[in-house]
């Protein structure tokens, strides 16, 4: 990328960031005002792009836990979802193809069904870009997501395969040898240490796997996708992630560059994209009657459903596949680039006011809900603790143990993530799953005159801990409530929001050493 480039990305990525919409909007819309100016993408962005969506998936893989993709409400509701949609979109664009329309003009059933197949996936970047900015990758609903994502590009893999007509290498078996490197490699992050050479590790181990499944005809994106669930579940790979964290958003910059400079739209060519644009509520409440029938709660359903609401970069690679085969005019890759975009546009404020589009509708949602529910997928109540930790990380943890000094058992810490609870409860600890941000979940405390004298949000979400805090004052004005904040431009925002104490984590830990230092100090003169 040269500096006008980057310019234009940021400008536009910040303006949008200033009206409340992620950034990655802005980058969206600066490769159509880039290519408005006659600038070409070229070989080195495109490669860029594509290092950047190969780390993505390097990045899920470690997060994944295979035998949640086993489940029904992931494999079962990836499957019918697409069905049901290809079946739905391809009678449709079919339908068009009489109406005399000169871009649905000849389509036969079975390009219209390539149509509906290439809108029926939903985006991978940006549904875990977002869950990544609202820090909900490990929660109920955003395991839900990512692992009908994972199938879905499973599919589109296959696909990819078959049409083709290349055949994978004689050697690609030899690929199931890569579970004997799972110690060796896991060995060589251990003794990499913290510092750059894990970074490094980090970029060689991906696309070292991504080369790998090249080489033997397959492609390479599935193979960073892979070795990430191989090494998936191991302590190490939670610092992997985060160390290559900058690198891929950075890189994935370029993907939403790339988007947007792969064609000026026409005003039909709009037309048609916003034709297609209103199948997506329809993508939305299919994905939420299916979750709900597989015993998920109305509001797991409803933050999943919203977080699958895109189109998938998939479609360009459908568009350029089917234009080059001569199935397709080059106009429909415009058409897939221009209805990926405004899908992105749609799914922004949805996400962002996902919450409260659960709590104005959640009456109505709960109809769908079925009588018996996942063990996981319960609401709980903390019954009749005295002081309560939302949040059971290295701080909510330190933070917990401090308490159990004061109040004994009356103590107890909630966390969304299932196997967060699990290592906790294993050592003892009073800690049960919740999420603060569930609407079901506060409906169900009794804070109302109960005992609880302390509130600690140590929740690694900001817009978590704040709408925690307005949660609790609703219901009731007693007790203290204390959240952590990383910068000190929060501070005021969460006081806003009923919040009695804030504790800087950056400034309050070197107080905290320092204190604990010159403690130890005056015992030991005494």
């Amino acid at each position: 990328m040269d500096a006008f480039m980057i310019l234009v990305a940021f400008i536009l990525g910040f303006l949008l960031k200033q009206l409340g919409l992620p950034p990655l909007l802005g980058f969206l819309a600066a490769g159509f005002v880039l290519n408005g100016f006659g600038v070409q993408g070229g070989d080195n962005l495109q490669e860029l792009a594509d290092t950047g969506v190969m780390l993505l998936l390097f990045s899920i893989g470690l997060k994944v836990r295979v035998k949640s993709l086993l489940k029904p409400q992931i494999w079962a509701v990836a499957s019918m979802h697409m069905a049901v949609v290809v079946a739905f979109l391809g009678t449709m664009v079919y339908l068009l193809s009489y109406t005399g329309l000169s871009l649905f003009s000849g389509l036969g059933w079975q390009i219209s069904l390539l149509i509906a197949f290439a809108l029926s996936f939903s985006s991978t970047v940006f549904t875990v870009k977002v869950l990544e900015e609202k820090g909900e990758m490990n929660s109920k609903h955003g395991q839900i997501a990512i692992g009908i994502l994972i199938l879905q590009d499973f599919f589109a893999v296959f696909f990819l395969t078959l049409s083709s007509g290349k055949i994978p290498s004689p050697w690609a078996v030899f690929l199931f040898g890569l579970i004997f490197l799972r110690r060796p490699i896991l060995g060589l992050m251990n003794r990499s240490g913290h510092g750059e050479l894990l970074i490094l590790l980090g970029l060689l181990i991906p696309i070292a796997g991504a080369q790998l499944f090249e080489s033997v005809g397959m492609k390479p994106d599935l193979g960073a996708l892979l070795v990430g669930m191989l090494l998936a579940g191991h302590p190490k790979t939670n610092e992997l992630a985060k160390a290559i964290l900058s690198f891929k958003d950075l890189l994935l910059v370029g993907f939403f560059l790339t988007i947007g400079l792969s064609g000026m739209p026409s005003l039909s060519t709009f037309g048609v994209s916003l034709l297609l644009v209103l199948a997506v509520p329809f993508k939305i409440a299919l994905f939420y009657l299916f979750l709900a029938r597989f015993k998920l709660r109305a509001r797991t359903s409803t933050l999943a459903s919203l977080s699958l609401v895109t189109y998938s970069e998939f479609g360009l690679i459908i568009g350029a596949l089917a234009a080059a085969k001569g199935w397709l005019s080059s106009e429909w890759l415009i058409i897939f680039a221009l209805s990926l975009s405004l899908t992105f546009v749609l799914a922004s404020p949805l996400n962002s006011a996902a919450y409260s589009i659960y709590g104005m509708l959640h009456v109505f949602l709960r109809r769908f809900e079925t009588k018996e529910r996942l063990p996981d997928d319960r609401v709980v109540s903390p019954g009749d603790a005295e002081a309560v930790v939302f949040g059971m990380g290295r701080l909510g943890a330190a933070a917990y143990e401090n308490l159990h000094h004061r109040y004994g058992k009356k103590v107890i810490g909630l966390d969304f993530d299932q196997q967060t609870v699990a290592r906790h409860c294993a050592k003892g600890l009073n800690v049960i799953q919740g999420d603060a941000t569930d609407y079901d979940f506060w409906e169900r405390i009794q804070l109302q005159g109960s005992q609880i004298k302390v509130v600690m949000l140590a929740m690694p979400s900001f817009e978590a801990n704040v709408y925690a805090a307005k949660r609790i004052r609703t219901i009731t004005s007693e007790g203290t409530i204390a959240a952590i904040v990383t910068f000190d431009d929060q501070i005021e925002l969460l006081k806003e929001a009923g919040i009695d104490l804030v504790f800087n984590v950056h400034k309050e830990a070197g107080t905290g050493f320092a204190d604990h230092v010159c403690a130890q100090l005056g015992k030991q003169k005494l």
